[in-house]
């Protein structure tokens, strides 16, 4: 495939009539993990909610050459469904092999909660369930909103290693993560969204030969 998987060049949103994202262009590589950064109310779920075309755009334009799911952060969809169920529709749907569906469960030790309904699950058992729906779609790019919130430091180590074998096999992940030691953990690339504007974009190299230090990424973003 030539060029980037996502393009967006000069992309603005309005709010109320106020500017959300104001003239934003980056590009998504095949085969990165990209991290999408900034403080609270920066518009980076806005952003993503614009990618996924669930948000009217003022301007600019967005150019996909693959396909994606976006993940959502907060949501629970098919609330009275139980969780087996669940997977084995997603199973079904994308034609996956019920062995990529029992390894998803190991993976995200999700044996337990098969039984339960969605609406019975805590957070992070149902950010873990959604995280195993979105790997057993076939998009070649995943949009993934807070894809650790609500899960301990064991259960994010799963979920980062299935993100890195995936990404092995071919997949590319924009990641927006409000912790930032995660980010740096995980991603190779950065997008720094404050206000609605990119502020900076790099690999954490090049975002401190840009702030002139050697610290970690979240004394990079605040230099920034």
């Amino acid at each position: 495939m030539e060029g980037p998987l996502l393009r967006v060049e000069g992309l603005l949103a309005n709010l109320g009539g106020q500017p959300i994202l104001r003239e934003l262009t980056f590009e998504v590589r095949e085969g990165e993990r990209l991290g999408l950064i900034g403080p609270n109310g920066a518009g980076k779920t806005t952003l993503l909610e614009a990618l996924a075309g669930l948000l009217p755009v003022a301007g600019g334009r967005i150019t996909r050459q693959a396909s994606f799911f976006y993940l959502p952060d907060g949501i629970m969809p098919w609330a009275e469904l139980r969780a087996g169920e669940l997977l084995s529709t997603f199973q079904s749907h994308h034609h996956r092999e019920g062995q990529e569906r029992q390894m998803l469960i190991e993976e995200l030790d999700l044996g337990p909660v098969l039984g339960k309904r969605m609406c019975e699950l805590s957070k992070g058992n149902r950010k873990r369930v959604l995280l195993a729906l979105a790997f057993l779609t076939r998009a070649e790019l995943l949009l993934l909103d807070e894809p650790f919130d609500g899960l301990d430091i064991h259960q994010t180590r799963r979920a980062m290693n299935l993100i890195e074998s995936h990404q092995a096999a071919g997949r590319t992940f924009l990641l927006s993560i409000h912790e930032l030691r995660q980010a740096e953990g995980l991603c190779e690339r950065f997008l720094l969204l404050v206000g609605g504007r990119l502020v900076a974009t790099g690999t954490l190299k090049e975002l401190r030969e840009h702030t002139n230090t050697q610290d970690g990424l979240e004394e990079v973003f605040l230099a920034v």
